[in-house]
């Protein structure tokens, strides 16, 4: 498995084993030799190199990158060891760029001659999914090495006692010089004998009663670290007559089965409140003889059985809370179905010499979840190539010509079944031609703009479906024209006895609603996420991660598992167009989310490309990036992603948590990005690749992408949490 999705990734990136020139070099012979080597290794981890220089000095310099069974990779796994020349913060002159697995030519280990200047090398893996193997390489001249670590001092302040104690609390003071050349980097700073190092950025207050250690570091920018220190001292509680112990309480959450027990994992969340001189600390215990340990966050049991955490609480005056316990079950989580439903179809009608069927045929799909044991959820439909529909009763096709209908089912685990086809043809009774319609539209109900009116999509007597005959597709020069149109479609309709006076009455007064033809209104624009359940389960999604349904009518990637995969829209395919939206970066922590939004790609189902269906977009459509991270991937917010690079000074970078109004223009081969309103990218599509290589597997002539196709949604890990709203779209 490793080794073929080592050999689509090559595809997929066009990267080769290259020298800073960009061409394969051999093993350097013994008179070429470098004045210094520095080695790179990596192995079945996507987070981190395995090994990694963090020094070196100027000059001629053997790159060495090995990512072979000895350096740890089991899997097949390919990963790269590329330089970044495109951010002015770091060093830009080797253009460093090697692919290496331990299935290739050379073993996974890979060689080129560089020459680095003195300054700092920024490094990372290209491949989709491992940002966060990257470092810096620190360069110092030949002669001026910076081997000595900063000298660091602590200050500790507050009110004193007569016996030095500090009442109330204490304030530490940090500071470090560094005379080895290189400066001072960070200074950090830790809690006690066990408490995690943190940045230091002001001074710590310490107003935890009782003794106390603060332990502190610094690191140079050559990455010299002092030996630790600590400061040592005494918190008292101020002067008090506080005689009243904390109040203490506990929650567990989690998820419960039917007999309340808890599934894989329970949270207990301990709190405590002392309305008199504060709370100092809080302990846990598990079991009946576990130990007293600090409380410092929620408390996570994943272990199987019956377990009890004892709880309690000291104020600053040295009162204590009467001990108290929280008792539950942890269970292990039901077996997981991974079996997709089985599907079959039947066709009946009847049938003329040649097989084809004479007006109609009728179309009926079953599905059983007997073996996978969570039962059918849906069954879906998609007729000639169209969108996938919810099946609930028999289709009934009765249009002259060939015909396909492709089926599916997904169960309650959420396994989909793989598209099966059924093929058939309609023959007519007397020899009727196709009809003309306006449209295409065989969705079950009409629906006129975003407004679904509930009637039936009826066949009419021009053998047109009524949404076809609406066109609320069509650019509209004014509201009232509009009007006038589907008034003068129904009235017809009305009279042929096609629809009843209550249909008519629904779906002018949804024509009404809808605002097409108003600029005032819609500009044209046709909602297809609105932050409705009804709009957001038009949508499918395919690959890893996921997006969820919030309930401002916001959607949200990257909360419930991990991995690269799309929320796509498969109603309809787009040629010119106008897309906006509106995404806002929600990425935990201090990183920024990667996402974008994808374009003019072919149908994901009954593709080449259906076993990673994500690909789909990737290789055949264009990526329209949203990502404002100085570090990380080289293409920002605005970029074609592999065609056309776009800076973060041209990008436009908005503080995380704040929503971006998006808009995609696309007309023939010419992308037009807007960010806020400001014109941040264009690109005429003519072939021309960011990549060096190019990618050898790019579709269409010269390089050049599908004229038209479906729109999609970006999810890139569980950690790049983007979420989006408000999209609309207008056919140009």
């Amino acid at each position: 498995m490793w080794t073929a999705l080592a050999a689509a990734l090559l595809m997929v990136l066009g990267l080769a084993s290259t020298s800073a020139s960009g061409q394969t070099d051999p093993a350097p012979s013994k008179a070429a030799a470098a004045a210094q080597t520095l080695t790179w290794t990596a192995g079945d981890d996507i987070t981190k190199y395995a090994s990694a220089p963090t020094t070196a000095v100027a000059g001629p310099t053997t790159i060495v990158f090995e990512n072979s069974e000895a350096t740890g990779n089991t899997m097949g796994m390919p990963h790269t060891l590329t330089f970044d020349v495109s951010d002015p913060e770091y060093q830009n002159d080797v253009p460093l760029n090697i692919l290496a697995n331990p299935n290739d030519d050379q073993g996974g280990r890979h060689t080129a001659e560089v020459t680095l200047s003195p300054g700092r090398y920024r490094y990372f893996c290209t491949i989709p999914g491992h940002g966060q193997m990257q470092g810096i390489l620190v360069v110092t001249e030949g002669t001026g090495e910076d081997t000595t670590a900063p000298e660091t001092a602590a200050e500790v302040t507050g009110t004193k006692n007569a016996d030095g104690a500090y009442v109330g609390s204490a304030t530490v003071s940090l500071s470090a010089t560094d005379t080895g050349g290189s400066g001072v980097e960070r200074i950090e700073y830790a809690l006690g004998d066990a408490g995690a190092w943190q940045p230091y950025t002001t001074p710590v207050v310490v107003d935890e009663v009782g003794a106390q250690k603060v332990r502190y570091r610094a690191l140079d920018k050559a990455g010299n670290t002092s030996a630790e220190k600590a400061a040592e001292f005494t918190v008292v509680a101020p002067p008090t007559d506080d005689t009243t112990a904390p109040e203490t309480s506990a929650a567990v959450t989690g998820e419960k089965n039917a007999q309340g027990e808890y599934v894989a994992m329970a949270t207990v969340t301990v709190t405590a409140s002392d309305a008199g001189s504060g709370v100092n600390t809080i302990e846990y215990a598990l079991g009946d003889a576990g130990a007293w340990q600090p409380y410092t966050a929620p408390v996570m049991v994943h272990e199987v059985g019956a377990h009890k955490v004892r709880f309690r609480a000291t104020d600053k005056a040295g009162n204590a809370a009467a001990e108290k316990s929280v008792s539950f079950t942890v269970v292990a989580p039901p077996v997981e179905d991974t079996t997709p439903p089985v599907t079959g179809v039947n066709v009946e009608g009847t049938k003329n010499s040649s097989g084809a069927y004479i007006n109609t045929a009728k179309v009926t799909v079953t599905a059983t979840d007997a073996h996978g044991g969570s039962g059918v959820d849906r069954i879906e439909y998609s007729l000639d190539g169209g969108p996938y529909l919810a099946y609930t009763a028999p289709v009934v096709v009765d249009r002259v010509g060939a015909h396909s209908l492709a089926y599916r089912a997904s169960d309650k685990a959420g396994n989909t079944s793989a598209a099966r086809t059924v093929s058939f043809t309609i023959a007519p009774g007397g020899g009727v031609p196709a009809p003309n319609c306006a449209e295409y539209d065989e969705r079950l109900t009409v629906i006129v703009g975003t407004v679904d009116t509930g009637v039936p999509n009826r066949i009419t007597n021009s053998r047109c479906r009524i949404n076809e005959l609406i066109e609320d597709e069509k650019e509209w020069t004014s509201h009232a024209l509009f009007l006038k149109h589907v008034a003068s479609v129904l009235k017809t309709l009305l009279k042929d006895g096609v629809i009843v006076q209550r249909e008519y009455d629904l779906i002018d007064e949804a024509a009404d609603e809808s605002g097409i033809g108003d600029p005032g209104q819609t500009e044209g624009y046709r909602t297809i996420m609105d932050g409705t359940q009804e709009t957001f389960g038009k949508w499918q999604h395919v690959g890893g991660g996921s997006f969820a349904l919030n309930g401002d009518g916001t959607i949200t990637s990257g909360t419930a598992r991990d991995g690269l995969g799309m929320l796509w829209f498969p109603e309809r395919k787009y040629e010119d167009f106008s897309l906006k939206l509106q995404w806002r970066d929600d990425a935990p922590g201090t990183g920024n989310a990667n996402s974008g939004v994808f374009v003019r790609f072919p149908q994901v189902h009954n593709h080449p490309e259906e076993s990673r269906p994500e690909w789909v977009a990737i290789k055949y459509g264009h990526e329209i990036q949203e990502f404002d991270s100085p570090t990380g991937d080289m293409y920002k917010t605005g970029s074609v992603y592999g065609f056309d690079r776009v800076g973060l000074a041209g990008a436009g970078v908005t503080q995380k948590g704040t929503w971006n109004d998006y808009e995609i223009r696309v007309v023939d081969q010419h992308y037009s990005v807007y960010r806020n309103g400001v014109l941040i990218n264009e690109f005429d599509n003519t072939g021309g690749q960011d990549f060096t290589p190019p990618r050898s597997d790019d579709p269409g002539t010269d390089g050049r992408r599908f004229s038209s196709g479906y729109i999609g949604l970006q999810v890139h890990s569980i950690t790049d949490v983007v979420s989006y709203r408000d999209v609309r779209i207008k056919e140009l």
